[in-house]
């Protein structure tokens, strides 16, 4: 069973962020965790069972993180389309926790994504194979 864990008029005024959760799968062929520093910030990848659905996930602790992700467990010779949900510049979890930005890209398994997680904050990626 997967939940959302919010009030489901936030979804309704935020359809674009609450896309991911829609598309986010509930079973997995394969988990991955790309890095980790315990009670600062965790990364992680699952594959989405009988496809080549990719999902990404991170969650910042009290500081913010910056990451440096490489894509090099996709598969070789392919391109991808990647949905990147990242926190805003401005965002901040006390006073602006509502800022974020979603950008598009073709993807490969030599990219490589600089991103950004605020303090209490985190990004989410969805990676699907172009047809």
């Amino acid at each position: 069973m997967q939940m959302a864990a919010d009030f489901p008029e936030n979804y309704l005024r935020y359809p674009d962020a609450f896309q991911f959760i829609k598309d986010v799968a509930v079973d997995w062929d394969r988990s991955l965790y790309l890095e980790a520093e315990p009670m600062a910030y965790i990364t992680a990848a699952r594959k989405a069972k009988g496809t080549d659905n990719w999902f990404v996930g991170c969650v910042s602790g009290n500081a913010p993180h910056k990451s440096q992700l490489s894509l090099s467990f996709l598969d070789k010779g392919r391109k991808y389309e990647a949905t990147i949900y990242t926190d805003a510049p401005d965002a901040d979890y006390r006073s602006n926790p509502k800022a974020y930005r979603i950008e598009r890209r073709t993807v490969t398994s030599s990219t490589k994504l600089s991103l950004t997680a605020v303090a209490g904050g985190g990004y989410a990626i969805s990676i699907v194979p172009k047809q």
